[in-house]
C-alpha cells in the first residue's frame, strides 16, 4: 500500500538512530549517544529522513526537517513497508510541508525549501596584540549562501537562524544554518534588511563568516561546500 500526503503535508520515513553514529575517516564506525551528553534537541532528533510522498519533492528525495518533527503527533502507526523487517527503527510521520527546510537527490546539492535561504554567521575577529583570542559574534547579521540575497550580508529578526545540525553522507555531522524570506515582502520575513557596508567587509576579510566562534574564518577561505 502506497501512502499518499494530505495537502500541505509531507509523508516522510526517518530512521531514528541514524544521528546516534560517528563515522572516522578510516571507515571506522562508533555509536554516540546524544541524548545523554547534551539536552540541545537540535542536536540530539535525527533530522535526516526520506521523502514518500508530497511537498512537489521526488519519492526517495532527502529531506532535512524540524527537529520536533518525529514526534509522535506526526507519526504515522502500524504502518511498514515490506522490505523492512520487523525490528527496523525506521518510522514514517506526516509533516506539515513548512517542517521541511531544505532537500536533495541522490549525490545533489541541497535546494531550499519553502521560503527558507541558507546562511552563515557573521564575526568581528580580535585585531589586538594578544593570541588566541576567539572573534566575537555580531547578533541578528547573517551572510546569505543562496537565494537572491546570496553573498550579502543581512539584519535578521532577533533568534531567526535556526542551525540544523544533520547526518552528512559521509557519516560525520554537518550544519547548515537557514533563514525564512519571502520575496514579496511577507509580514513572515526574518530578514528585514540588506546590509551593504558589512557585506564589503566581509568580502575584503575584516569580518568573518562560519557557524561557530570555532571555525569562522575569512570568506576566501572557506571552501565551496560551506558557501553553496
Amino acid at each position: 500500500m502506497k501512502l499518499i500526503a494530505p495537502s500541505n503535508k509531507v509523508i516522510i520515513k526517518v530512521d531514528i538512530e541514524s544521528k546516534n553514529s560517528h563515522t572516522f575517516q578510516d571507515g571506522t564506525k562508533i555509536r554516540l549517544e546524544r541524548v545523554y551528553d547534551n539536552f540541545n534537541m537540535r542536536y540530539v532528533k535525527p533530522v535526516n529522513a526520506i521523502v514518500v510522498d508530497g511537498g512537489g519533492m521526488p519519492e526517495g528525495a532527502e529531506v532535512l526537517i524540524h527537529h520536533n518533527s518525529t514526534h509522535d503527533t506526526y507519526r504515522i502507526f502500524d504502518y511498514r513497508s515490506f522490505s523492512e523487517e520487523a525490528s527496523s527503527e525506521v518510522k514514517y510521520y506526516s509533516i506539515p510541508e513548512v517542517e521541511c527546510f531544505l532537500w536533495r537527490e541522490a549525490g545533489g546539492e541541497w535546494k531550499a525549501l519553502n521560503n527558507f535561504v541558507t546562511a552563515l554567521r557573521v564575526f568581528k575577529p580580535y585585531t589586538g596584540f594578544l593570541e588566541n583570542i576567539s572573534p566575537t559574534l555580531i547578533s541578528d547579521k547573517l551572510y546569505i549562501t543562496s537565494g537572491d540575497l546570496k553573498g550579502n550580508v543581512v539584519s535578521t529578526l532577533k533568534a531567526s537562524d535556526y542551525q540544523i545540525i544533520y547526518q552528512g553522507n559521509d557519516g560525520k555531522e554537518e550544519n547548515m544554518i537557514r533563514v525564512r524570506y519571502f520575496e514579496d515582502g511577507s509580514d513572515r520575513n526574518e530578514i528585514i534588511a540588506i546590509e551593504h557596508h558589512l557585506t564589503d567587509m566581509v568580502e575584503s576579510g575584516e569580518l568573518f563568516v562560519g557557524y561557530t566562534v570555532s571555525d569562522a574564518s575569512k570568506l576566501v577561505t572557506l571552501t565551496s561546500e560551506v558557501c553553496q
